[in-house]
Order: structure tokens, then C-alpha cells, then sequence
């Protein structure tokens, strides 16, 4: 983990202690377990997770729900929200997907900040790397906190979301629901 110019790694640590905090509220909630923040001016101006499943609209990510806030922040404070993206950090526990990546590369946030790397869907180096598509000078940085963010998913994949088709679920999900007491050879291991 490098420094970055505006914001100490123990600074960077603090603000993705706060946003595994929103991470845990998701799982807890049956939701992918995302937690981000929008940082402004060194303050919390939006915090999000995930809310797909509870809307059952896809677009639903922990960071478009923040930009949304951002977007009614800055129209209560009647602040221009282009400026203030600019100088906006977000922290996010996994490496944002290519959708969420290029809405904050258009928006031209100052940094990203992320835990775990986002090995699906990733738009920040991991499956696709957005920032040239955009000309982008957002500074990225990876693997705060990636264990922790990590054992958040792996925790939320353990269960069955219920809002997931029959059809498109795996199958070796649908043989255990279907034959519980079969086991696999890996989980006598």
C-alpha cells in the first residue's frame, strides 16, 4: 500500500475500517457485502452498500447509491457537483465492477481506494482496466484491508440468494439444496 498524497495509509486504514462496518450491515441484510464512502474535504458526505437484492434492480452497487447521494448533497449545499467530485476519495471494500469503475472515471473522483480485488468483475485492473477509456488520472489503490473485505464475501457466498432463479443457480448449489445430506469430497476436507 503506497501513500497517497492526500490521505496517510492510517487514515486510508480508518475509513475502510468504517466502510467494513457498512460491509457487515450489507451481509447482514442479505446483500453482497460492499461497503463505500464517499470522503469530501476530509468528512463522510455519503456511505453506501449495495442494495440489488432489496431493489432488485442490478445498477443498485454501494457506489452508485453514494454518487446519487453526492448528487443531493451537493444540490442542498448548492455546491457545483462536478468540483466537488473531483476532490471526492472514495473507499470501497471490493475493487469496483467496470459499471461502477466508469461512472467514478467520468466523474473524475480523485482516488479510489479499495480492499479486495474483484476478480468477476473488476474495473480497475483485475478483469478490465476502465481508466484509459476515459483519459483518467484518478489515482487507484488496492489491497486495504483485503482479507477482511475478502472473508466478507466469502461469508455472503457461503448461503443462497434468494432472489436468484433457479435456472442460473450453480449446480452444484442446486444438488446440496436438493440432497442436503450428500456430501462433496472437499467438505470432509
Amino acid at each position: 500500500m503506497e501513500i497517497q498524497d492526500s490521505m496517510s495509509n492510517d487514515l486510508m486504514i480508518k475509513w475502510m475500517d468504517v466502510a467494513l462496518n457498512k460491509a457487515e450491515d450489507s451481509l447482514r441484510a442479505g446483500e453482497v457485502p460492499v461497503g463505500c464512502l464517499f470522503i469530501y474535504q476530509n468528512e463522510i458526505i455519503a456511505t453506501g452498500n449495495n442494495r440489488v437484492n432489496e431493489t432488485r434492480n442490478a445498477t443498485r452497487h454501494a457506489e452508485i447509491n453514494c454518487i446519487d447521494d453526492v448528487i443531493e448533497f451537493c444540490s442542498n449545499k448548492k455546491l457545483d457537483y462536478h468540483e466537488v467530485f473531483r476532490n471526492i476519495d472514495i473507499v470501497v471494500t471490493v475493487e469496483p465492477c467496470i459499471m461502477c469503475a466508469a461512472a467514478l472515471h467520468q466523474l473524475q473522483v480523485h482516488s479510489i481506494i479499495y480492499g479486495c480485488p474483484n476478480d468477476r468483475f473488476g474495473g480497475c485492473g483485475s478483469v478490465f482496466e476502465v481508466a484509459p477509456i476515459y483519459n483518467s488520472n484518478v489515482k487507484i489503490i488496492g489491497g486495504v484491508k483485503a482479507i477482511e473485505a475478502m472473508q466478507l464475501l466469502k461469508e455472503f457466498y457461503k448461503g443462497t440468494n434468494p432472489n436468484v432463479p433457479e435456472e442460473k443457480m450453480k449446480k452444484k448449489r442446486k444438488q446440496k439444496e436438493k440432497n442436503p445430506e450428500k456430501k462433496d469430497l472437499l467438505d470432509c476436507i
